[in-house]
């Protein structure tokens, strides 16, 4: 059976990473991921990445490359990162209470949902 594919979005600015802290479901409360959403049918992973964080921040991103790898989501997703260059630096959440700006020596310091979680080494790589 074929995952379904969530795609999330390393925004980069001066060396540090967007973290977003979830409001629900309820076990996903108060802990932080990277923003993004699921590949609808004919869509591109890009153009989906493009879609989904203009919905969740009001931000236009370009697709700069994807990390390396996959990480399931349960037992029917899987959740791929890449790495974007952003248009405009206003972002306002719509579905996280809180956003923060995370250097690679303080990834560490939030509770990072467990899809995301591989892919903080790639992430402290490519924030140097």
């Amino acid at each position: 059976m074929d995952r379904v594919v969530v795609v999330a979005a390393a925004l980069v600015r001066d060396g540090r990473v967007l973290a977003c802290r979830r409001t629900g479901p309820p076990a996903a409360a108060g802990r932080w991921e990277l923003p993004g959403g699921k590949v609808e049918p004919g869509e591109s992973r890009d153009d989906a990445l493009v879609r989904e964080v203009r919905e969740e921040l009001g931000v236009d991103v370009e697709v700069t490359g994807w990390l390396d790898g996959a990480a399931p989501i349960g037992e029917t997703h899987e959740l791929r990162v890449a790495t974007c260059a952003v248009r405009s630096w206003a972002p306002y959440p719509t579905e996280h209470d809180r956003l923060r700006w995370l250097a690679a020596h303080e990834l560490d310091d939030v509770d990072w949902l467990e899809p995301d979680r591989p892919f903080l080494d790639r992430l402290r790589r490519v924030l140097g």
